[in-house]
């Protein structure tokens, strides 16, 4: 008997964006037998578009609306009612390979062993800015440890029964939620399927304000969670005492010791430049020099976001700690 697939989205003002995410999904090789997708409340047109495809035949579709619910709680709720066995999720504001649902269920077809696959990512980047930031934040397939890879969202499935043996997304978490989950599952079930062809093709924020922004959320959900306190102490000790003993020595001892800057800044932006090179070909030589001169920008204005960010989520933290589940 096949198994029953429910694909689970949440969206948020995507107006612009949702019509490729869906016209993706009702292009795939394998078809989902269902889509729910939760609004969490959009002031644009998002709702309406969600309503038109609903009533198309390509694809059999629920649409919830959540004003009000963070990405976690629309998560839930849009999983509590699909009749899956296996629920398929992915992010608002990407497009589809063909064969991403395929591949990324195949695993499960194998026996009831396996709980949860990971899919994959890459960047879809439309300006030279684009392409410099996919190069800088986003990994390539070849950096990926399959043992140890923690998926995002917005390519990840698994059973329903799992996603409940594990109390579902966290609804106190609005960022950094999925990293939360997937802990909860690696630690039940062990690690994930890697399915390195289901592939999500995800656009890189277009400018550095939203970029930024994106950062310090990202890196406030690590504070609130309490995750990765040995690499933000890393980057803080980098920035706040390394950087500035260097800088120190060279105005008052030597100038070789901008050496030791040169070298930290060559050795960080190592592997965004080696991707960046597989990645530009279609720049222009102008287009190229600029995506060179962003990738360092990209790389210390990503650090200071998460440098903000951070004890603002672990402030949250302590006012909240009542509040927070144990595990």
């Amino acid at each position: 008997m096949s198994l029953s697939v429910s694909v689970i989205s949440t969206v948020l003002n995507e107006g612009a964006s949702i019509a490729r995410l869906l016209d993706s999904l009702a292009s795939q090789s394998r078809l989902p037998d269902e889509v729910v997708i939760a609004d969490g409340g959009s002031s644009d047109d998002t709702v309406s578009i969600l309503q038109r495809y609903a009533a198309r035949a390509e694809l059999e579709m629920q649409v919830l609306v959540r004003p009000g619910t963070n990405i976690s709680q629309g998560r839930n709720a849009a999983i509590a009612i699909a009749r899956g066995e296996i629920i398929a999720c992915v992010d608002a504001g990407v497009r589809l390979s063909p064969n991403w649902l395929e591949e990324l269920i195949r695993p499960f077809e194998g026996g009831t062993e396996v709980h949860a696959v990971a899919g994959f990512f890459v960047a879809d980047p439309q300006t030279p800015f684009e392409v410099a930031m996919g190069a800088t934040v986003l990994p390539d397939l070849s950096n990926i440890d399959p043992a140890r890879f923690l998926p995002s969202s917005r390519s990840v499935a698994f059973r329903k029964a799992a996603w409940e043996a594990v109390g579902g997304y966290p609804e106190w978490l609005d960022y950094c939620e999925d990293l939360v989950f997937d802990f909860g599952l690696r630690d039940r079930y062990g690690p994930f399927v890697f399915a390195p062809h289901a592939l999500v093709y995800f656009r890189p924020r277009s400018t550095m304000a939203a970029f930024t922004k994106q950062y310090y959320r990202y890196a406030r959900g690590d504070g609130k969670a309490d995750l990765w306190r040995k690499r933000h102490a890393i980057r803080y000790l980098t920035y706040l005492v390394a950087g500035p003993v260097l800088v120190a020595l060279a105005c008052w001892h030597s100038p070789w010791w901008l050496l030791g800057l040169l070298l930290g800044g060559a050795i960080y932006t190592a592997a965004p430049y080696r991707r960046l090179v597989r990645r530009m070909a279609s720049l222009s030589l102008g287009q190229q020099l600029l995506a060179i001169l962003l990738v360092p920008c990209i790389r210390v204005a990503g650090d200071a976001a998460k440098m903000a960010g951070y004890p603002a989520g672990w402030a949250w933290r302590l006012a909240h700690r009542h509040e927070i589940p144990q595990s």
